[in-house]
This record gives structure tokens, C-alpha cells and sequence, in this order.
């Protein structure tokens, strides 16, 4: 064989049928084999001396629908892993930024997909999910994938999205190599248990596996597995960034402390100091609804326009004393809480579980206990879950203990029937470009009377009626890239929220204003009456003032007999929005999701329609495309 032939080092051209990555893996393989054959021709005659081949790492696509972020949160958890865990190459992708078209070209997927409203896609999955439900989508036979599941057990459709996700791959013959996992609003341990179950399988390649099809099942809930969420060892593991402390030397120069500082999440909540509680609403109004100030000095915690601010509250002291009272305890129990630790049954329910509304696997065990019921074991029927649901508004856990005798629960046992209190998402009111250090709040006090007694809503009353200067406040930052003011400070932007929902759009405002955006700012605002419910007056005043606010269109619907909302303003501006729109105007809708955003959307439907001359498919056609390119997106609840 001729040396200098064999000095010549082959390639994988950019044609061939290969990933960059498996390229890559592929001309380093080749470069070292052939520089070890210049001097060792025996290497490529298949001797002992030639280097071993090994399998290039498997791609892995990872693809998330989220509406508040915690999809794409857990899905960049998941890409960490997967990077980790070796033998696997992952990329992360939006689904809005994925081609289904283009699904027939992967091996390897998985899903992590949150469920909006009634089972319905959240935004930036709509899209996907409608291609993949053609009938002319082609087979998926070369594909393995499993699906993570985001959802609310409160909801009928619980875990919908991925549910109809898994079920359409596998009928398009794509292979489940592990069940979906369905979450609840608790998802960091079930999340964990099917990360650790799916990725070693993946590791092995396909030919490996076993040809039965995993059932589609989902997979249970362990409570006891370790939250999900990285710690700063979490993270430096998974090769991703931790703040490091500069302390200075004797010479006055400055090097990273080995010890990492404090990385505040959801698992490890910052306790914050609240700096200012005012009432927005005033005598008269049907409404409690409040401005907070909270104080983020020292937090390290930073956040963008659009975030969301995760709070973990604490239950009401005297609900926690009915309840033992209801049951006959003393309330100085021991229990172990669902993170392991020991302490009294009365701290634990202030503190750790969600103790009002009832779950279907709380009543079945009140059922059990009180054979008398039967009323209640016929509602669990999965039959008539209508009949359930309209009996249930208003009750509380209190109401069946109440209502129950000899139940005989020890205080472990009834601690076990309980749910892990859960964080509260607020959209941020502010941007740290104008309150630096600090994070703005607008939240609805919830009261009301139902079945003879008051309730109180745990985390809105947690503020208003419990949290003083002294209180620490349990926060952290949910991100919220779904939802973000144009990188284009020339573009301008419509924004749709009433009520509470102004909250974003105050903070939209502000660094709209802060950074000297020239597009133009029009803002939709309503609640039910001027004098007593107009939000933020002054500042809205000013920001018109100063020309940030360029346009501002008020709604209030109980000043005159006929009820006028947010929407009937937009179809009354019909013709400008639609100037607007066609100038790239971003638009943005920020409130109750069941009524005012569907409203809100059929209307601007309506008015590209109308005002736009085009036909029911071309508005939605163009509906589409201003959610593909990011210019429609909503913060709804």
C-alpha cells in the first residue's frame, strides 16, 4: 500500500446523511485511525494495533410546550441530564420552532408538554400538534420517544395535551419505550422518577430493545423520590453555571470562593422582605385587589418583563386549629412531613400541605371511612364527573370532616390524604430597570361565602390579611419566555388586560419607557367600575403624559346598563388595530383564560376578517403565523 495514500485522512462531506454532530464524530474518528495508520499501515488491514470503533453518540430530540414555564424548565433539566448521562446527544426545541415535517427524520424524542385549559395544547404547541393530527402525516415506524405530562388534577382533562400527544405518536407506529409520566401541579419527584427510567434506556441502541411496545399507562407518582429542581451541586454536575462569591486577597486582588453562593429556586424559595401593601381598589368596589412591594436585595435573583413571581404561602392558623378540632387533636403531634422531616401536625398543616380544597382521593377515603355516606362514594362515580365538580364549588376539606364521624384517623394518617401545598404564580407589575432590587405584585384578594361559611383564598389572603414588614416571604422567578416584549424596540406593541391582568403591562411599560422604545404602546384596560376600580390611574396618566403610553382604551362594565369589556373596545378600534397589526405590532393578552381570552381571540379573529378583508382560514392562517413569530402571546389563568 502506498504511504503517502495512506497519509491522505478521508472526510464526511457536509452532503452526506449525517447530523453536524455525528459528522464531527465521524472526521475525528477517521482523522485519528488514519494518523495512527502513517505510521502504522497495519491499523487499516484490521490488526491489533487499529483502534477500536465505538458507536457515536445517539441524538436525542427534546421538545417542550409550555404556557407559564415549567415545561421548558423541566425540559432544560431534562438536556442536562441527558448531556450528563453520556452516549447521548441532545438538542433542546420549542415546539413552535420545530418542523413536524421533519419528525420522520429523528430517532430519538422526547416530549415534555404542560396541558392549557381543558385539555387543550398550550400556545406554542397549538401548531405542532395540529400537523401531527393529520391524516396525511406519514408513518413514524423508525422513531422511539416517551412523553412527559404537565397538567392539574382539578381540571377534567387532566394531562390532555400529552396524553393526545402520546396516543397520536404511537398510532403513527412510532415506538413508547417508556409510559408517559402524567404530573400533577406537585411534578418535581414524578418528573425525576421518569427522567432517571428513560434516559438509561435510550443509552442502548434500538436494535437492543425489547420489540414489545412499553403500555401506554402512565407511570405512578413516588413521593419519595428527591426533588428535581438543581441545587448550585445539581448544577455545577450537569455542567451548568453557578455564581461564584469574589473574595478579596491580601494584596487587594479579587479570586471565585470555592464555595458557591446560594442559588435561590422553587425548592429553595428566598425569604423575602415585603416592603409596601396598598389597596387599589377603593370603598365601594365589589373587589380587594392590592399593590405589593417585595424587597430582592441580597437575593441574587434577577428577572426580565413577563416573569412570573413563585410564592409559597402559609395556610391559615385558625383553618389549621378547625381542623383539628374537627379530627380531636391536640395539634402538638408528631408527623412526618412529605419531605421527611419531623415536626407537629399543626405546623405541618400551616406550613406544608394544602389543607382546602378536597381532591377525588381524599373523598374516596372519607367515603371508606364513613360507610353512612353514601351520597358522596355515588359522586366519585368517574361517570358523572359534571355532578361532582358543581357539588364541590365552595367546599372545602373542613366541610367532610365537619360533616363526618369516627373518621379515625391518626395524625399520620390524615397528613398522608393531603397534597403538597403548592407555590403561587403572580405576573410580575414591574421592571427592575425602574425598581431595581425589587418585584411589584397586583393580586386579587379572594373572599366569599359558600355554604354558610367564609372562605378565604390561601395565598392572596397570606398577603393581605398575614404578611407584615417582618414576614418572610418564601419567592423565587418563574420565567416566563413565552411571553416578552419585541427585541426591536421600534416595533409596537398591544396590550389586552383587564383587571389584575394590567399587571405584566405595567411592567411592559416601564421598560418600554426605560429603554427609550420608539414603537407605539396601546393598552386595553378594564374592570367594573371607574371610581372605585380604575388600577393605577396616576401612572397610566403620566405614562400618557410622557407620550410612552400611546394609546389607552378603558372598559368598565357595570358604569353604563349595557356591559362593555375589553373586547368591545378592540372591535370598535377595528380599523386602527388592524393598521397596527399590519405594521408588526406585537399583540398581547394578559388575564382569565376561560372567558375574556377566548372572547378576546374570536374578536381579533373577527377584526382581521373584517377590517383585514380576509376569509375565516386566511384570519386563521394569520392568527398562526403571529403565534409562530412570536407576535401573539398570552399570560393567561
Amino acid at each position: 500500500m502506498d504511504v503517502n495514500t495512506l497519509r491522505r485522512v478521508p472526510f464526511i462531506p457536509d452532503t452526506a446523511p449525517f447530523s453536524d454532530e455525528q459528522r464531527q464524530w465521524l472526521n475525528g474518528f477517521l482523522a485519528g485511525l488514519f494518523s495512527d495508520a502513517s505510521t502504522n499501515p497495519a491499523a487499516l488491514l484490521g490488526q491489533a494495533s487499529a483502534p477500536a470503533l465505538t458507536a457515536p453518540p445517539a441524538p436525542v430530540l427534546i421538545l417542550f410546550g409550555s404556557q407559564t414555564g415549567n415545561a421548558e424548565g423541566l425540559a432544560k433539566r431534562v438536556k442536562a441530564a441527558a448531556e450528563k448521562a453520556g452516549k447521548l446527544m441532545p438538542r433542546l426545541l420549542d415546539m413552535a420552532k420545530f418542523d413536524a415535517a421533519e419528525l420522520p427524520k429523528e430517532s430519538n424524542l422526547l416530549v415534555v408538554t404542560s396541558t392549557w385549559g381543558e385539555g387543550d395544547p398550550p400556545d406554542n404547541a397549538a401548531g405542532f400538534m395540529d400537523k401531527l393530527a393529520a391524516d396525511s402525516f406519514p408513518r413514524l415506524e423508525n422513531l422511539r420517544y416517551s412523553v412527559l405530562a404537565l397538567g392539574d388534577r382539578n381540571y377534567e382533562d387532566f394531562c390532555g395535551c400529552g396524553r393526545k400527544l402520546d396516543e397520536r405518536l404511537s398510532s403513527l407506529g412510532a415506538k413508547r419505550v417508556l409510559a408517559r409520566q402524567d404530573c400533577d401541579t406537585d411534578y418535581d419527584a414524578p418528573a425525576k422518577t421518569w427522567l432517571e427510567a428513560v434516559l438509561p434506556i435510550l443509552q442502548q441502541p434500538a436494535a437492543a430493545d425489547d420489540k414489545k411496545e412499553t403500555p401506554a399507562t402512565s407511570i405512578g407518582h413516588h413521593d419519595e423520590a428527591k426533588h428535581m429542581d438543581p441545587g448550585a451541586d445539581d448544577l455545577v454536575k450537569a455542567g451548568l453555571p453557578v455564581r461564584s462569591q469574589q473574595v478579596p486577597t491580601t494584596n487587594g486582588a479579587s479570586v471565585a470562593a470555592a464555595a458557591p453562593v446560594t442559588v435561590y429556586s422553587r425548592t429553595n424559595p428566598f425569604p423575602a422582605r415585603l416592603l409596601v401593601s396598598r389597596k387599589l381598589t377603593l370603598d365601594g368596589s365589589d373587589k380587594d385587589t392590592r399593590h405589593y412591594e417585595i424587597c430582592l436585595k441580597d437575593s441574587g435573583l434577577t428577572y426580565e418583563v413577563g416573569d412570573a413571581l413563585g410564592l409559597l404561602p402559609a395556610n391559615s392558623p385558625e383553618l389549621a386549629q378547625e381542623i383539628l378540632d374537627a379530627l380531636g387533636f391536640a395539634g402538638e403531634e408528631e408527623v412526618t412531613s412529605h419531605d421527611g422531616t419531623k415536626k407537629s401536625i399543626r405546623q405541618a398543616l400551616i406550613h406544608d400541605y394544602q389543607i382546602r380544597a378536597p381532591h377525588k382521593e381524599f373523598l374516596a377515603a372519607v367515603s371508606q371511612r364513613d360507610a353512612a355516606n353514601t351520597f358522596l362514594r355515588d359522586l366519585l362515580d368517574p361517570n358523572i364527573r359534571t355532578e361532582l365538580d358543581q357539588y364541590l364549588y365552595g367546599r372545602e376539606i373542613i366541610d367532610f370532616l365537619l360533616d363526618s364521624s369516627k373518621l379515625g384517623w391518626t395524625p399520620d394518617e390524615f397528613v398522608k390524604l393531603l397534597r403538597k401545598l403548592q407555590p403561587r404564580l403572580y405576573s410580575i407589575a414591574s421592571s427592575l430597570k425602574a425598581h431595581p432590587e425589587q418585584v411589584h405584585l397586583t393580586v386579587d384578594t379572594l373572599r366569599y361565602d359558600a355554604h354558610g361559611r367564609k372562605r378565604h383564598g390561601v395565598s392572596s389572603t397570606f398577603l393581605a390579611d398575614r404578611a407584615t414588614e417582618s414576614t418572610k416571604l418564601p419567592v423565587f422567578i418563574q420565567q416566563a419566555k413565552h411571553f416578552r416584549l419585541p427585541e426591536n424596540l421600534e416595533r409596537p406593541v398591544i396590550m389586552v388586560g383587564p383587571g389584575t391582568g394590567i399587571a405584566p403591562f405595567r411592567a411592559f411599560l416601564q421598560e418600554r419607557q426605560a429603554t427609550g422604545a420608539k414603537g407605539g404602546n396601546w393598552l386595553y384596560f378594564g374592570a367594573q367600575k371607574s371610581a372605585t376600580d380604575y388600577f393605577y390611574q396616576e401612572e397610566l396618566a403620566a405614562l400618557q403624559s410622557s407620550g410612552c403610553l400611546t394609546k389607552l382604551d378603558l372598559a368598565f362594565s357595570r358604569d353604563q346598563t349595557e356591559k362593555i369589556y375589553v373586547q368591545t373596545r378592540m372591535q370598535q378600534n377595528a380599523a386602527e388595530m388592524w393598521r397596527w397589526l399590519e405594521d408588526g405590532a406585537h399583540f398581547y393578552v394578559c388575564g382569565d383564560a376561560k372567558r375574556m381570552a377566548k372572547d378576546v381571540d374570536d374578536t381579533l379573529h373577527a377584526i382581521i376578517r373584517e377590517a383585514g378583508g380576509r376569509t375565516d382560514d386566511g384570519a386563521k392562517e394569520y392568527v398562526a403565523a403571529m403565534k409562530k413569530s412570536k407576535r401573539y402571546q398570552r399570560d393567561v389563568y
